[in-house]
This record gives structure tokens, sequence and C-alpha cells, in this order.
């Protein structure tokens, strides 16, 4: 049997960016990375911004490797709520800025004051995040109005890099739902609520689903060589859209897509926007095939990333295998904090973040580095627990089993403390899910499998699981209402 061509993913993470080659052959996936490079975000003139061109010079250097190979598709996915603007003659008029990056606070409740959350909720669906596009362009409306004069186009991140490939300026649907400004019933731009709030609504490019080809590789990019001709698809162009599409999480599987951020939820038909669900902060971002994900954010490893970033600048070891096996041998439940706190997200020192977290809620301060690390992890898996409870409410489905993917899935003292945590057996892996998934949809686009089912048995065919059994669910019962109380946001 001839062999046949191979797909390439590009998949882009907020540390970190791959090129990933896979071959279907026999009904089995085989993967290589082909080029690994740094994501490190830039700042200057007191903001924080991704280094677009340095990324796509990285993509350019991925291509050059492949050398004559001939490809069935390029692919691009990547994080959400980020976006680049593109001048008159398609030039990126400035990097995009970082979603960390301090404009947005405050945005929110301005925003509130001019149309109400309730309503921003009944026409989109997202859950409010002061990082969403949507109050990130209302800061840049009031700070930079002229950049947004001059702008033609806005795309999001792995739009841009589409448009780079291919010339052709398109917003693929997963990824745009993540700006807060996309209709979920219509799967289109929600223009009234833009106009609302005075934004440019002939900004955004048009939307497409994914699985559509975007168009065929630039001749000035393929050269010579046999990439001449390549078709690029839009896998799930948002990461967790692509993380999703590789797995099945429907019908009493949750998945928990473990990375710099955790996302737990579930494959849905269609879209949850009720009351409860914005109460509880719920989000419906899209999927592929016409599906949904109801899920919701929750920080994730970035607490941990940032313990790490401290302890290297205290020129201290931070080797994540030596601090997980440190953390196995602290005591439970000593220091719990809510993952969520704002003051979490972008804090100058993480470890004194935590610390500050536990003096306010008169718990005893973390003293080693293993304490710290078990702190994040428990109040990680306590979150967890949390999250599931409110989405098997707001979604009127019993979660059985959760299905752990993405890096944190090589996470295992994570995984069995989520176990333990929810009383849920878990399914870890594959860690790869992302870039497996943005290979998936190339496959379903280009005629590789029938079906959605029958590309997702291929992933699972490809890359087995490891199951994790709940132990000891009494011992988190016993603090999950003090966890809980910890997440009120209100401290004595």
């Amino acid at each position: 049997m001839p062999k046949s061509k191979p797909y390439l993913a590009f998949d882009f993470g907020a540390e970190s960016g791959r090129a990933v080659l896979a071959h279907l052959q026999s009904g089995i996936l085989t993967t290589k990375e082909v080029h690994r490079f740094p994501n490190e975000p830039v700042e200057y003139g007191d903001s924080l911004h991704w280094d677009a061109p340095r990324l796509w010079f990285e993509v350019r250097k991925a291509l050059a490797r492949l050398g004559e190979a001939e490809l069935a598709g390029i692919g691009v996915d990547a994080w959400g709520v980020d976006y680049a603007l593109l001048g008159e003659r398609g030039e990126l008029l400035h990097n995009p800025y970082h979603y960390r990056d301090r404009r947005t606070e405050g945005v929110m409740e301005e925003v509130f004051r001019k149309v109400a959350r309730e309503e921003i909720y009944q026409a989109t669906g997202i859950q409010f995040m002061p990082i969403n596009t949507l109050y990130q362009l209302f800061a840049a409306r009031r700070q930079t109005p002229k950049m947004l004069e001059a702008a033609k186009y806005l795309l999001t991140i792995p739009d841009l890099f589409n448009y780079w490939l291919t010339g052709n300026a398109v917003c693929e649907f997963t990824n745009a739902t993540t700006t807060q400004m996309v209709d979920p019933v219509k799967r289109a731009w929600a223009a009234g609520l833009m106009q609302r709030l005075e934004l440019p609504v002939h900004l955004p490019a048009p939307i497409v689903e994914p699985g559509s080809i975007i168009g065929a590789l630039l001749p000035d990019i393929a050269g010579h060589t046999s990439l001449a001709g390549t078709p690029v698809i839009a896998p799930a162009c948002h990461d967790t859209g692509s993380a999703v599409a590789a797995i099945s999480a429907r019908d009493g599987t949750a998945f928990l897509s473990s990375g710099t951020w955790s996302l737990v939820g579930t494959e849905l038909d269609s879209p949850v926007i009720t009351s409860d669900a914005l109460r509880m902060n719920f989000t419906n971002e899209g999927g592929v095939n016409g599906t949904t994900r109801l899920l919701k954010n929750v920080m994730g490893l970035w607490m941990l990333q940032a313990c790490r970033q401290s302890w290297t600048a205290q020129g201290l070891s931070s080797d994540y295998r030596e601090l997980i096996e440190l953390a196995t041998r602290e005591p439970s439940f000593r220091h719990l904090v809510d993952p969520d706190e704002e003051s979490f997200l972008r804090p100058p020192d993480m470890l004194a973040a935590i610390n500050q977290f536990c003096i306010r809620t008169h718990q005893p301060v973390p003293q080693e580095p293993g304490a710290y690390v078990r702190a994040v992890l428990e109040s990680l898996a306590f979150k967890y627990r949390l999250v599931l409870r409110n989405l098997e409410h707001v979604s009127g489905k019993h979660i059985k089993q959760i299905r752990i993917i993405g890096g944190g899935s090589k996470n295992r003292l994570l995984n069995q403390l989520t176990a333990d945590a929810t009383g849920r057996k878990v399914l870890a892996g594959p860690a790869e899910a992302t870039a497996l998934g943005n290979l998936a949809v190339q496959i379903l686009a280009t005629g590789g499998a029938a079906s959605l089912q029958e590309v997702r048995a291929i992933v699972d065919r490809s890359f087995p699981t490891e199951v994790f059994e709940p132990l000891e669910t009494d011992k988190w019962e016993q603090h999950a209402e003090r966890f809980e109380q910890y997440c009120g946001s209100i401290y004595a």
C-alpha cells in the first residue's frame, strides 16, 4: 500500500510552539515533532505583547525543514482571546497585546455600565473574564483609537498565521467565540452588541467553520518545493477546541484540558444560555461539527509555572519532577487557595501572592517549595470538583468520568488528586491532544475519515490512556466546605 501524504500541525501554546508531522496508515496515527520553539512575550512601552514576527520566522523555519515532503494539509491552532490588526496593505500594525497586559484592568465594569452583563451573556453565551477580546477592544478604543481607525481587519492569533500562509483573511469559528463577540446560535459576529459598545463592526474578518479549506500555501512560501499547492485547513483553531476534537467528551464524560489554563467542560449539541449558566459563569465555546463546548476556565498550571519562575529568580532549583516529588511528601490540606482569584492572574511574585492569600484566610504560610506545589495542586483538584458539580447542574447531565488531556495530563500527582477530590474515574491522555485534534480535523476535511466518531476512534487506538481510580475521597469531603468558603472571595 502506498504511504499516504502526511499532515502538518502548528500548535502554539502560551510558553512554546511546535510543528508536528503525522502519518495515517492502516488506521493508526503516528506523530513526529519536527520543530519546537519558545513563545516568550515581550514588554515595551509599559505594555506586554506577543512577538508575532518571531513566531512567523519559526513557522517558516519549520516548513524549510520539511525539504521535499508532500503534505496533505497544514493546520494552525493557538490560544484564544488575543487579536492582531492588519492595515490596508495587509501589514501587521503592531505586535498583538498579551492577554495578561494590564490595559483591561477595570474595563469590564465600564462595559457593564453601557450594556448589562445579562444582555452580553444572552448575546454571546461566553463567560466573563477581563482578558476577553471584547474588553481588550474596548480598552483599545479608549487608549489607541487611531490604531483601530487605521486597521482594515481584525484576526485572532491563529487566523493571523493562516493569513500569512494563504493571503486569505478569515476568522475560524471556535477561536472567534472566545472573543465574547460571536452569536453562538447564528454562528456569526454579534454586530448589535459591538455597535452598542461603539466597537468597529467592520473589523473582524468573516467567520469560517472548522474543517474549511482556507486556501493554498502561497507560492513565495512554498518556493520551488513540493509544498506548492498544499491546502491550509482551519482545524478548530482554538487550542482547546482542537484538544476536545481529538476525544469523545460527552454523554457522561467531562473533559479537563490541563495546561497553563485548565478548561473543564463537556461537549453538547447546542449552547446552554440560562440564568444558572450566567450565575455560575459558564462559557459556550464553539466546537467542531456544529457542537458546543460548555466549559469553565480555571487558572490551571500557570500558578505552578509562576512559582517556578520565582524560584529560578532566587537561584533555587525548579526542576519540575523534583518539585512534584517534594509535593508528594508534604501533608495534605494545610494550604488551600482559590486559583481563580484575580490576585493570581498576573502577580509580580506568585509565592508572595499565595502567602498573602493564606494570611488573609488565617492559614499557615507555606515554608518549602514542596508545600507551595502541594497547595497549588490540591487547590486545583478542589476547584475541579466544584466546577464539575456546577457543570452537572447547568448541563443537566451526570458526569461519570473525567478525561484529562494536554500537557498537564502527564502530572500523575494532579491526576490522582483530581480523581480523589471528585470521586470519579480519571482517564489521562493524550498529552498531545491539541496537535492530535488539529490533525484529526485535517484528516476529516480531506476525506481521510468519514466522521468525527471515526477520527476520534483513530486517536484512541493510536494513543492509549492511563486510568486513575478515586482513593480516600472521605478526606476530601472533610475539607471541601473550607475550600468553598475561600472561593467566596469574602475574608474575615
